[in-house]
């Protein structure tokens, strides 16, 4: 454990890095239709002028450039944004089971996305289908920002987050919203129920260069300003208390982070779905690794849950091949686990917990 901790954060980032282009080249060859490296080498090659006398399959050249690689960059963006999330509201609230399910982003913004399936075509949403594709997350950012305002709500008082009281109000916010998800898919005809149904399980399966756009924007945006963030954070570790001594506007810092958080998380669960555990047990993982200073988790997390979501989806390609499994289940298998094995590990250890590691 000293060893890791003695390891610089640039010699962490470069590690996560060079991890991460090797998981994306894999995860750009693994489907149906298995894609070697050389070729997907010989491919980008020729797509940027080089060796134009190699021969290349159109097809395979189509499928790694309008189905692979967006898939693969969906993975890699969501991933990072839901792993900052966890790690922003780890720190934000100070307590290490804090995450974006948990406060009823994710819910709110599946109960908004499920608004926009089942009335796309409707009163208001009919009004605004001019909005195009920018529709189902500013919906889904509705929802999730709906959700996580309710929470906040119930659980802060005199200025002040009591954290018992927020996973009580999130557990009771997650659940109205999962009734609202599955009475408009009991309402929906049978496409859009199966798109709810699929959806709720999380998919990458409809990515496209589209919407990779989109995320990868909102995301790289919310990333930025999180960072901006990242000392005052590390000012409130100490206490509210001490942090306003410091000068930190302690609430308003809040109300900034939650909508920077609930529009993060709420357009990546808009384009692929409800993904749980990510944002939970990435930034467990940073601590162990190396501290809590919030400079590096940010960063390291957008790294880090890329490279474990490229992988989570890659599994979910091959387990059922050539059929495929929903990545939610996926991580639910894999992240629980991991969770209890962290719970175990600091409790062993006396910790009180993983925010503490």
């Amino acid at each position: 454990m000293n060893l890791l901790h003695s390891v610089k954060y640039s010699v962490i980032y470069w590690t996560l890095g060079v991890l991460l282009v090797i998981m994306v080249v894999i995860s750009a060859g693994v489907g149906a239709v298995h894609l070697p490296v050389s070729e997907i080498i010989d491919i980008i090659s020729h797509a940027f002028g080089g060796h134009p006398d190699t021969p290349i399959n159109s097809i395979h050249e189509g499928l790694f450039f309008q189905i692979r690689l967006p898939r693969t960059c969906m993975c890699f963006v969501v991933g990072a944004a839901l792993s900052v999330s966890g790690a922003l509201m780890q720190s934000l609230f100070r307590n290490p089971i804090v995450e974006p399910g948990l406060v009823g982003t994710s819910a709110g913004a599946a109960l908004g996305a499920s608004f926009t399936f089942v009335f796309a075509k409707v009163g208001i949403f009919a009004e605004l289908a001019f909005l195009g594709d920018l529709l189902l997350p500013l919906v889904a950012f509705v929802g999730g920002l709906t959700a996580t305002t309710i929470v906040y709500r119930f659980s802060s008082f005199y200025g002040k987050v009591n954290v018992s009281t927020m996973i009580l109000a999130g557990i009771a916010v997650n659940a109205m919203a999962a009734g609202g998800t599955g009475f408009l898919s009991y309402i929906a005809r049978d496409p859009q129920a199966r798109s709810i149904t699929f959806w709720n399980l999380g998919t990458f399966s409809g990515a496209d260069w589209k919407s990779v756009i989109i995320v990868a924007s909102i995301t790289l945006i919310c990333i930025l300003a999180v960072l901006r963030y990242a000392k005052p954070l590390n000012a409130l570790q100490l206490g509210e208390t001490e942090a306003n001594y410091l000068g930190i506007n302690i609430e308003r810092m809040k109300i900034q982070l939650i909508l920077i958080n609930t529009l993060m998380v709420s357009v990546a669960t808009s384009m692929v779905g409800v993904i749980s555990f990510v944002g939970l047990t990435v930034p467990h993982l940073l601590r162990i690794l190396k501290g809590s200073d919030n400079r590096y988790l940010m960063i390291g997390s957008a790294l880090m849950g890329g490279i474990l979501m490229t992988i989570a989806d890659m599994l979910a390609r091959i387990i059922i091949a050539p059929a495929e499994m929903p990545i939610g289940i996926i991580t639910a298998f894999v992240g629980a686990p991991v969770f209890l094995w962290l719970l175990y590990r600091n409790r062993k250890s006396g910790r009180r917990g993983g925010f503490y590691a």
